[in-house]
């Protein structure tokens, strides 16, 4: 499921060109007119510098123990791997709570397009200061080397994805070993997305070297703590302040990230063997953590959104107008409510496809399509040929039955299915919940299209069109017969005008006009109802009270020389 942006952009980039050539506001700069967010975009008991002691040991901890720990690698895209390696490896830019950016200086001083014609023109200034841990300075060679390791020219090397890096041209020194200049192939103004995390050229260098050299191991860092001990059979990794940091000196002096099995996880912090950790949707284990001593949930909109994907190439929903019919009998308000009980979170449901509630330019676009009207649901089904026949709907002699497929296990899901059929038959829909095991909820039934609801979630970050683009893209002919690729798009419903709406989204350089253009894309999407957004996933973590700029981070990337206890 590789990602197509670039490629099909080639085709169509000319049909905008004039509209690419706009000016650029600075990266991050605050928008005057930012609208307030609906639901709460972080908490994490922000503080001063000044105001935070000097010294402690956090104790972190994780679920999952981590092999792989190359980021950029297909097997080292983890939560895990990161909450780790953010406190290591260098970045170029970073996000705050709203997903607007700004230039992380410590790595990078100056990132700004140098050029649009006849290419977009990157040019990086790094940091004189910024160097690995093995006293090599950082260069325009780190930045070459990734981008022709992440390109997807070299199948060899495993990476996570290809996105933004397929579509450069070229990565060349510029005045000095301190500045890159990257060339694009197309305009492309999520380009802020490149080379965070950033690992050393060593690392890049051989296929070979990118899939095994952090395989159980960190060689080589350049961040505010440094590797101290990572510990395979104790399933621990230990982080001290490393001495050499050019940036702000970390507070703390320790970090120790702490594997425990998730259903002990809240008995491990209640008993002091863990500081911080997320906490799932269950409201027993908010309650319990809430009885712990010196604890506290900081709780935010974190960075999934719950969906209902509806399959447009079903037998039964092949037709736009049963889909509308399905999304207006569902009570999405309910069905968060269901979700989300006893969390102690508002019910606002998720009226947007690309951008998250939390999100600078978010605007609730559902209309008519997302309200919840049982009565409409019933015209359309009558328009569609479906007629009601005692309590279920019937046409040419078949009734009308959806497969709800949902993971065995997850008692999430099963809850959704249960509800949502109970709400579906009240309009005449039949609902046979299937439940599969859960290695093969993806491979054998949502990516082949063997289902005709589900549920599950999906990842946003502060770049719209990249993470969601395949989502919604079009699908494209295999060169069997009739057969149609579908990659990510698990709606397998789509159209040339939302993928031109999303290339008008990802191609302008003039920033003001991303969110109207990602809005218009988006309401195009609502019309073919082929995801339907339920919400904003919240995230709770809980801390020792004391702790201070960490908790719910939301799209808000953790400065780790910060977090410390509050003195």
């Amino acid at each position: 499921m590789r990602a197509r942006w670039p490629v099909a952009l080639a085709t169509l980039a000319a049909l905008w060109a004039a509209g690419a050539c706009g000016v650029q506001r600075g990266p991050g700069e605050p928008d005057s007119g930012l609208a307030p967010s609906p639901v709460k975009a972080y908490d994490i008991n922000p503080l001063a510098r000044d105001k935070v002691k000097d010294g402690g040991t956090l104790r972190w901890g994780l679920t999952d123990f981590p092999a792989q720990w190359n980021r950029n690698h297909v097997d080292g895209d983890s939560t895990a791997v990161k909450a780790v390696t953010d406190a290591l490896m260098p970045r170029t830019f970073r996000s705050d709570e709203r997903g607007r950016l700004t230039l992380d200086t410590d790595y990078v001083t100056n990132a700004r397009i140098t050029a649009t014609s006849p290419r977009q023109v990157i040019t990086y200034s790094i940091n004189p200061k910024a160097k690995w841990s093995d006293g090599r300075p950082i260069t325009w060679t780190d930045f070459a080397a990734q981008w022709k390791a992440m390109s997807g020219r070299d199948r060899d090397y495993r990476v996570d994805s290809t996105i933004a890096y397929e579509n450069i041209q070229s990565v060349a020194r510029g005045a000095s070993d301190r500045e890159v200049v990257v060339t694009l192939a197309q305009p492309f103004n999520e380009w802020q997305s490149l080379f965070t995390p950033l690992y050393p050229s060593a690392t890049d260098a051989t296929a070979a070297a990118f899939n095994a050299d952090w395989i159980n191991r960190i060689p080589v860092t350049a961040g505010p703590f440094r590797v101290e001990r990572l510990d395979v059979k104790g399933r621990t990794v230990t982080l001290t302040r490393d001495p050499a940091w050019w940036g702000n000196r970390a507070k703390l002096d320790t970090i120790v990230f702490r594997t425990v099995r998730p259903d002990q996880m809240v008995h491990a912090f209640t008993r002091g063997d863990v500081d911080v950790f997320e906490v799932g949707p269950s409201p027993d284990d908010y309650a319990r953590v809430r009885e712990a001593w010196d604890a506290v949930i900081r709780q935010a909109a974190g960075t999934q959104y719950r969906q209902l994907t509806l399959n447009g190439e079903s037998p039964v929903l092949a037709d736009a107008r049963v889909r509308e019919a399905v999304a207006a009998a569902l009570d999405r308000r309910g069905l968060m409510q269901v979700d989300l009980k006893g969390l102690g979170w508002p019910t606002v449901t998720l009226d947007n496809h690309f951008l998250m509630n939390s999100q600078y330019g978010y605007h609730a676009n559902a209309g008519g399509i997302g309200a919840y009207d049982p009565k409409r649901a019933g015209r359309l089904l009558d328009q569609a040929g479906w007629k009601l026949s005692g309590k279920t709907r019937v046409k040419n002699g078949k009734p009308l039955t959806l497969r709800f497929v949902v993971p065995d296990g997850i008692v999430m899901s099963g809850v959704e299915a249960d509800v949502a059929r109970q709400m579906l038959e009240r309009v005449g829909i039949r609902v046979d919940v299937r439940k599969v095991s859960f290695d093969d909820f993806f491979g054998k039934h949502l990516i082949p299209g063997d289902f005709d609801i589900t549920a599950f979630a999906y990842p946003s970050t502060p770049f719209p069109v990249s993470s969601a683009f395949d989502i919604y893209a079009d699908g494209e002919s295999g060169g069997r017969g009739d057969e149609i690729e579908w990659y990510s798009n698990l709606g397998r419903s789509g159209s040339k005008q939302i993928d031109e709406a999303m290339y008008r989204a990802g191609s302008t350089l003039d920033l003001d006009k991303v969110p109207g253009l990602l809005n218009e894309a988006d309401r195009l999407v609502w019309k073919k109802v082929n995801v339907l957004p339920l919400y904003q996933c919240p995230q709770g973590v809980a801390v020792r009270s004391a702790l201070t700029n960490i908790g719910a981070n939301g799209f808000f990337d953790l400065r780790y020389e910060d977090i410390g206890y509050a003195s």
